[in-house]
């Protein structure tokens, strides 16, 4: 009896940084900075997740999954400034 060979494919993961917000129409919306012209929306976040998940997917399918990393999130820093009101001068 012949021993079969078996090849398994390993997938590797990649890790993506996705950015959140949420417009004036309630809508989030995220992007995916590495990877330019990747976003999505959706109008609850489970399903925003999924979208971004599946953008990625079709994304690298497109350019390939060793396509240029071309950025790198590397924060996001909150900051505060004093916003004067703007007055009409008749």
């Amino acid at each position: 009896m012949r021993a079969r060979a078996l090849f398994v494919k390993k997938l590797r993961s990649l890790r993506f940084s996705v950015v959140i917000e949420k417009d004036e129409d309630g809508y989030y919306v995220a992007y995916v900075p590495e990877l330019p012209g990747c976003h999505t929306q959706a109008k609850t976040l489970d399903e925003l997740l999924e979208r971004v998940k599946e953008a990625v997917e079709l994304y690298l399918q497109v350019e390939g999954s060793s396509a240029e990393i071309k950025r790198e999130l590397v924060g996001i820093q909150f900051i505060e400034v004093g916003a004067n009101e703007h007055k009409t001068i008749p």
